[in-house]
């Protein structure tokens, strides 16, 4: 009996972790993955098993037989599977108010569907006190005893933590995930019972695997948004991705949908969004040339449009593409014609791998930042030390980021943090949307050299028209003045802290749109 009790600790240890991460997604598919949201599971799922050791603790001095904690876990086990079923219609609709940012359902939405945990994670929670009842045959051991139980369920935690992230979420998806553990462990708890109960007790229980295995099959195939346009939509282990049509441009979104952060159209290059920006990095240098830039590094490559018309600018030049994400890099090379022979992409952490890298850039560009989810180790003075030892003599460094109307401090401390390693900062503010993009040369600078250049290439005819349209936005919105703030460091970037206030005042004062 002790072993294969043993046994059922570990796998509802697992599980439980397991659906902890499982719900991280199902949940951060529709409202994102930013802090807050991590720490409302993972705070109510501390008070389900809170509630659950306690009850487990109670039910077991009252009922101390195998039969009962088996019949327990059979029930967390069915309710587990049922979760991403019945959360499904609730994230559409939160889905579709995300389009319009309609707050209040968002909120409600949001809590609906943790409460949906309540059941399955308070069961799971009674099962380590019901095990400590059932094998603490001798108080004079009880320590001992619980101690491995503990043990033994953590550990289970520890496997359970790596699994779906790692194996089951970007295999067969987060509503597999659920119906696999699921029914993992419904097979434990009907195990259990034959064993320690009868056939017939097993019996009573065999009608859940085969609702669960039904329902399954009834929703299998169904998209999880259904927005307009959508004509892909995939998981990984970072993001919930997806591909739409909208207006004859291919866009892509991840997470809970707001913001496009790669766009494609098979005739055009010309976006007048953050991508374009990127294009007028090199001209703050005086009597600066389209041929002058040698090499490029994108951080944050996402599906290419960046890379794209870096090469439709520049030439075939040697591009760096940093991207954090394996499975955006397939939907770009299969829906964003991110297949140009010059891009060399790179996948992981884009600050680690610009520091192993033996090149020097002209322009390194940073779009791996929008709100709510800017790493805070890419925003410090360190950083940006690393970045200005990758530029050539005469490189620069942009960066794609956002302010909110009457709120510019994740701007301002950006500029303060960068200008402690760059002599020159400049931000444009992108018209039509909440993008800033942050220009910061190695050498020092002056704006009357942009607009020299401006004029200059603007008689060439040899020069791409993006370029030049480019540039024009650029210099009508062109500042070189902010207000000194915090400077961030990897010890200290209150990033989260700024972000977080930031976008919520805005969306509750009535903002329609998050961020590029």
């Amino acid at each position: 009996m002790k072993k294969y009790i043993l046994f059922t600790v570990f796998i509802s240890g697992m599980t439980t972790l397991a659906a902890e991460l499982a719900a991280g997604r199902l949940i951060g598919n529709v409202f994102g993955t930013s802090n807050i949201v991590w720490t409302s599971i993972i705070g109510l799922i501390l008070i389900y098993l809170t509630f659950g050791y306690f009850l487990g603790g109670k039910w077991a001095d009252a009922n101390p037989t195998p039969y009962a904690m088996y019949r327990i876990l059979a029930w967390a086990a069915f309710t587990l599977g049922l979760v991403p079923y019945i959360a499904t219609p609730v994230l559409r609709s939160a889905a579709s108010a995300f389009e319009f940012l309609q707050v209040g359902i968002l909120g409600g939405s949001f809590f609906a569907v943790l409460v949906l945990f309540i059941v399955p994670i308070t069961l799971l929670g009674t099962i380590s006190p019901f095990a400590i009842r059932l094998l603490v045959d001798d108080p004079s051991h009880a320590g001992q005893t619980s101690g491995q139980i503990y043990a033994i369920s953590t550990l289970g935690s520890f496997i359970g933590t790596f699994l779906p992230t790692l194996v089951t979420i970007p295999a067969i998806g987060t509503t597999r995930t659920f119906l696999l553990f699921s029914l993992v462990l419904l097979s434990v708890a009907l195990a259990g019972l034959g064993k320690f109960a009868n056939r017939n007790e097993l019996f009573k229980f065999m009608w859940m695997p085969i609702v669960i295995l039904i329902i399954a099959f009834l929703a299998s195939d169904q998209a999880l948004k259904k927005n307009s346009g959508q004509i892909y939509e995939t998981e990984s282990a970072y993001n919930y991705i997806q591909v739409a049509e909208v207006n004859g441009f291919t866009i892509l979104r991840l997470n809970e949908g707001q913001g496009v952060h790669s766009i494609y159209h098979p005739t055009t290059l010309q976006y007048d969004g953050p991508w374009d920006q990127f294009l007028a990095s090199p001209y703050f240098y005086a009597d600066k040339k389209p041929a002058d830039v040698k090499r490029v590094a994108i951080i944050g490559l996402a599906a290419g449009t960046t890379a794209r018309q870096m090469t439709a600018v520049y030439g075939d030049i040697p591009i760096d593409g940093y991207e954090l994400d394996p499975k955006i890099v397939e939907v770009g090379q299969k829906y964003f014609g991110m297949t140009i022979p010059n891009l060399n992409i790179i996948i992981g952490d884009g600050r680690l791998n610009l520091e192993r890298s033996d090149h020097n850039y002209d322009i390194i560009a940073v779009d791996a930042y929008r709100p709510p989810y800017i790493p805070p180790h890419m925003t410090t003075r360190e950083f940006f030390e690393i970045c200005a030892s990758h530029l050539t003599d005469d490189g620069v460094l942009t960066i794609n980021s956002a302010s909110v109307p009457g709120d510019r401090r994740l701007i301002n401390g950006l500029a303060t943090t960068m200008a402690t390693v760059f002599p020159s900062i400049y931000t444009v503010d992108i018209p039509g949307s909440l993008n800033t993009m942050i220009f910061a040369t190695k050498q020092e600078t002056r704006a009357e050299d942009f607009t020299a250049n401006l004029v200059a290439l603007s008689s060439d005819p040899n020069v791409d028209p993006l370029l030049i349209h480019t540039m024009q936005v650029t210099f009508s919105k062109l500042q070189s003045g902010y207000e000194t703030t915090t400077v961030f460091t990897d010890d200290h970037a209150p990033i989260e802290w700024i972000v977080n206030d930031m976008v919520i005042r805005f969306i509750l004062g009535g903002g329609t749109e998050y961020l590029q």
